[in-house]
C-alpha cells in the first residue's frame, strides 16, 4: 500500500506543477483581456483562473510538506496539511464566487461597453487551457481531497470560460451587454453547492468524522458477527487524509477462546479484506474495559468539572 501511496503522490505532484504553470501563464493575459474588453463576465473568470492558481501551488505546498517524515511532536506526520490545502481552496472559491454575484448585481443595472472580439479571444485560450488542467488532474481528483479541491477549481474555471464564449457571441451578434452579467452569475450559482460539498468533506475529514465510503453499521455487524467476539465497544472510524482511513475498537472475547492473539489478527484482515482499512487497531478483552476498572478497585468512570 505504501508503494501505491508514493506513486499516487508522485503522479499528483507532476501534473499540479504542470496545471499550475499553464494556468499561471494564461492568468495574465486574461486579466489584460477582462480590464481591455471591459467584460465582468471575463474578470470573473479571470478570478477563477486567479484561485486556480493559488489552488494549485496550496496544493502542490501541501504534497511537498505532507511527504515529511514523522516526527517527535508530529507522530502522524504531516498529511493533514492536505486537508487544510482542500479547505483553504474551497474558502477560497467562496469569496470569489460571493464576489462575482455582487459584482454582477452591481451591473445588472448599468451595463458596461464590452469589447466582444477580446472577450472572445481570451476566453477561447482560457477554455484551451483549462481543458489540459481538467486532464492532468483527473486522474487524481479521486483519491485525494487536495487535488479534488484543485480539479474543481479547473472545472469551474472551464465552465466560466464556456460562458464567457457564449456571451461574448450573443453580445457581438446581439448587443445585449446585460448577457455579460448574466452569465457571470450562473458561474457563481454553479460553483457555490460543489464548493460547499468540498468544503464539507474536508471539515468531516478535520473533525475525524466517519469518511463517506465506509459504513460503519456494516463495520459494526461484521465484527460481532465473526466467531468468538461476544460484544464490542469503544468503535471509532476517522481518516488522517485522503485515502487513510484508520479504525480503533475494543472487542470483548466469548468465553471458549483461549488465545487472543489470533481473534485480533482475524479481525484486522477482515477489516482489510471487507472493508479497506488496513491501519487498524484491535484491542481484544476478557471482560468490558469497565468491568475490568472496577475488579481492580478502581470503579466506573465518573465525569467531574
Amino acid at each position: 500500500m505504501a508503494h501505491e501511496h508514493s506513486h499516487a503522490v508522485g503522479g499528483n505532484e507532476k501534473a499540479l506543477r504542470w496545471a499550475l504553470l499553464l494556468t499561471s501563464l494564461y492568468l495574465v493575459a486574461e486579466v489584460v483581456g477582462g480590464l481591455v474588453s471591459g467584460s465582468l463576465a471575463l474578470l470573473s473568470d479571470a478570478a477563477h483562473m486567479f484561485t486556480d492558481t493559488v489552488a494549485l501551488a496550496i496544493s502542490l505546498a501541501a504534497i511537498w510538506i505532507g511527504k515529511r517524515p514523522a516526527d517527535k511532536r508530529r507522530t502522524f506526520g504531516y498529511y493533514r496539511f492536505e486537508i487544510l490545502a482542500a479547505v483553504l481552496n474551497a474558502v477560497l472559491l467562496f469569496f470569489v464566487a460571493i464576489y462575482v454575484l455582487y459584482e454582477a448585481y452591481r451591473r445588472i443595472s448599468a451595463p458596461a461597453e464590452i469589447q466582444s472580439t477580446m472577450m472572445l479571444l481570451v476566453a477561447v485560450g482560457g477554455l484551451v487551457v483549462n481543458l489540459i488542467g481538467m486532464r492532468l488532474l483527473a486522474s487524481g481528483k479521486d483519491k485525494s481531497l487536495n487535488v479534488k479541491g484543485a480539479y474543481l477549481e479547473v472545472w469551474a474555471d472551464m465552465l466560466g470560460s464556456i460562458g464567457v464564449i457564449v456571451g461574448a457571441l450573443v453580445i457581438r451578434f446581439t448587443g445585449w451587454a446585460w448577457v455579460d452579467s448574466v452569465i457571470a452569475v450562473a458561474i457563481g450559482l454553479w460553483v457555490l453547492p460543489r464548493t460547499w460539498r468540498l468544503l464539507r468533506e474536508s471539515l468531516n475529514v478535520l473533525l475525524e468524522g466517519v469518511p463517506d465510503d465506509v459504513d460503519l453499521p456494516a463495520v459494526e455487524s461484521a465484527l460481532l458477527g465473526s466467531d468468538g467476539v461476544a460484544s464490542l465497544h469503544d468503535l471509532h472510524v476517522w481518516a488522517l487524509s485522503s485515502g487513510k482511513v484508520s479504525l480503533s475498537v475494543h472487542v470483548v472475547c466469548s468465553p471458549e477462546v483461549g488465545d487472543m492473539a489470533p481473534l485480533m489478527l482475524q479481525l484486522r484482515a477482515l477489516l482489510a479484506e471487507r472493508f479497506d482499512i488496513h491501519h487498524s487497531t484491535v484491542q481484544v478483552e476478557r471482560v468490558p474495559c469497565e468491568q475490568a476498572a472496577e475488579s481492580h478497585g478502581f470503579g466506573p468512570a465518573v465525569a467531574t468539572t
